[in-house]
């Protein structure tokens, strides 16, 4: 077993990373160390920034939520070192990720961002995605930031109608 506890979290975030085929936000890793009481919040913050220097993970930054994740050397990494977690370890996070896995999937899914354009409006870019494929990715310019920050909040009750409109109007024969 490990000596250093930051290690073990280190391995753990990998771990999850890899049982999964999409990335894992910082809010859904969080929920899972906190829950089951491993760490704290700031340790655990700590084990991700030491993960994404030493390029074991990446992150991509959207609006307000940061989405992690595992590089190819965080796996070769975790194929070395992996078995220094504990079964009851590797249980407790199987079973997370089974019971969540639709949850945490739709989660990382439905992506909203806006950022100001060049011609001083903004553009609204809402996207779907399943896995890393993109299935619908629509860019709206709107006025001002309100308007924006309006449309990301609603995307993600919205996105799965919209996309089914879409696919229904361009699928008419």
């Amino acid at each position: 077993m490990l000596s250093d506890p930051i290690t073990l979290y280190k391995l753990m975030i990998l771990y999850m990373l890899e049982h999964v085929n999409f990335p894992l936000t910082n809010s859904q890793l969080t929920d899972f160390f906190l829950e089951h009481e491993y760490t704290t919040y700031f340790t655990l913050q700590q084990a991700l920034n030491e993960l994404r220097e030493a390029g074991l993970l990446k992150v991509e930054s959207i609006h307000n939520s940061s989405r992690y994740e595992i590089t190819k050397e965080g796996e070769d990494t975790l194929s070395f070192f992996g078995n220094n977690i504990s079964s009851a370890i590797v249980e407790d996070i199987d079973a997370y990720l089974k019971e969540n896995k639709f949850r945490l999937r739709s989660e990382v899914g439905i992506i909203s961002d806006f950022y100001k354009s060049t011609s001083q409006d903004y553009v609204v870019h809402c996207e779907v995605r399943e896995g890393k494929a993109v299935l619908i990715n629509l860019d709206v310019s709107v006025p001002d930031k309100e308007q924006a920050e309006i449309m990301c909040g609603h995307w993600k009750e919205c996105s799965q109608e919209i996309y089914s409109y879409v696919m229904k109007t361009l699928m008419k024969g």
